[in-house]
């Protein structure tokens, strides 16, 4: 038997996070690896959830998504970035970020264009891309004093005339970097002056530390209009298991993304689009505290880290820690992942595996601090053998 799988996702088996959490759960390893609260979000909001199914909002909502969300969404971006969305024609409730992006590529791109992502990149991005029949070009993100960041030079050089959309993740996931004022000005120049256009994975807006700022690319002149502004419930609430996100783009971005989103799961489930709601108009306080409660962690986990012999990256959101494996005498993050469940009781992510360019990666490994203090003691204590 030939085999069933396209030819074009052939590419794409078991996810990462799949193989690292299962990895865990066998070995009984602490899982620094998949980015995942082991808390949960805010009670009220929780509570809100419970109140919906209870009163019957069990069926299916409005295409567009339940409009007490989509106003929610709306008022939020007004308040935080000064950014005008209507409610009724400029926002779309979607399962998640990752069936935003993924909606978003099926809907803008034709087969053979082009989509520039920053690698490390998160890994739906390749296989939304892939499905689309269009061709994932990556620009490589390198440290730079600290932190990783790209050269505007090889962004300027990677788009051709087939390039139709420039992806961009910040705070970014896996390196934790929050892209300045200055470098996403770059990314708007370009989209401007070749016609692209910007979609845009925000889905840790709000988990920015040391008074870093998130800054939207559509609020810089002449962006909204070509920006797919996307971002989730998932991390800002920690509830990623209810998978609600939303798209806010121009009228007729939003018609495309819908019109392929409505095929892949018609609908997102009404509970949680409510909760959701709620939350974003009254507990937004409680994400201010998972801020710096999560600041704190990064600083144990990274203060950790380093006294176990890894070179440590500062990053300025998210949830992941980038350490460099080369100063404990590893050279292979993936080898090193694989075999750390035995050698330490850990489990991590190789970062390489982010990369379409694998050996730029092949020394970094990730590890997740959006866990209990405990947990990354007693991960950090665990690690201490590598260097014993």
């Amino acid at each position: 038997m030939t085999e069933p799988l396209v030819t074009r996702m052939r590419d794409f088996g078991t996810t990462i996070f799949a193989e690292m959490s299962a990895l865990a759960v066998q070995t009984g390893s602490i899982n620094l690896g998949q980015g995942f609260p082991d808390t949960d979000g805010p009670a009220a909001m929780l509570d809100r959830a419970v109140q919906a199914i209870a009163a019957g909002a069990n069926q299916y909502p409005p295409g567009p998504g339940v409009l007490e969300l989509r106003q929610a969404v709306s008022d939020h971006r007004a308040a935080h970035y000064g950014l005008s969305y209507d409610p009724a024609g400029e926002i779309l409730v979607t399962v998640g970020a990752t069936e935003a992006v993924a909606a978003a590529m099926l809907a803008l791109c034709e087969p053979g264009d082009e989509v520039i992502a920053f690698e490390p990149y998160y890994d739906s991005y390749a296989a939304s891309i892939a499905l689309a029949q269009a061709r994932l070009v990556a620009v490589t993100m390198r440290p730079v004093e600290g932190r990783f960041t790209f050269d505007p030079a090889e962004l300027r050089a990677a788009i051709t005339p087939r390039t139709r959309i420039i992806l961009v993740n910040s705070p970014h996931n896996p390196t934790g970097t929050v892209f300045t004022r200055a470098e996403l000005a770059v990314i708007a120049e370009l989209c401007q002056e070749h016609g692209l256009t910007a979609v845009t994975d925000e889905v840790y807006e709000h988990l920015t530390f040391d008074g870093v700022e998130h800054i939207p690319l559509a609020t810089f002149p002449g962006m909204r209009e070509r920006t797919v502004m996307i971002s989730s419930a998932g991390k800002t609430f920690s509830v990623t298991g209810w998978k609600t996100g939303w798209v806010c783009a121009p009228p007729a971005l939003v018609a495309a993304v819908q019109t392929v989103k409505q095929f892949l799961t018609f609908t997102a489930a009404a509970p949680w689009q409510l909760a959701v709601a709620y939350g974003l108009r009254q507990e937004l306080e409680w994400v201010s505290a998972l801020r710096a409660g999560l600041q704190d962690k990064r600083d144990r986990l990274m203060e950790g880290l380093a006294a176990a012999g890894f070179d440590v990256l500062r990053p300025s959101g998210t949830y992941f820690v980038q350490t460099d494996i080369r100063p404990l005498g590893f050279s292979d993050g993936l080898d090193l992942t694989r075999r750390l469940p035995d050698l330490a009781g850990v489990v991590a992510i190789p970062t390489q595996v982010f990369y379409d360019h694998a050996e730029r990666g092949r020394h970094f490994v990730r590890f997740a601090f959006c866990k209990k203090d405990e947990v990354i003691d007693e991960a950090v204590t665990r690690l201490k053998r590598l260097s014993s």
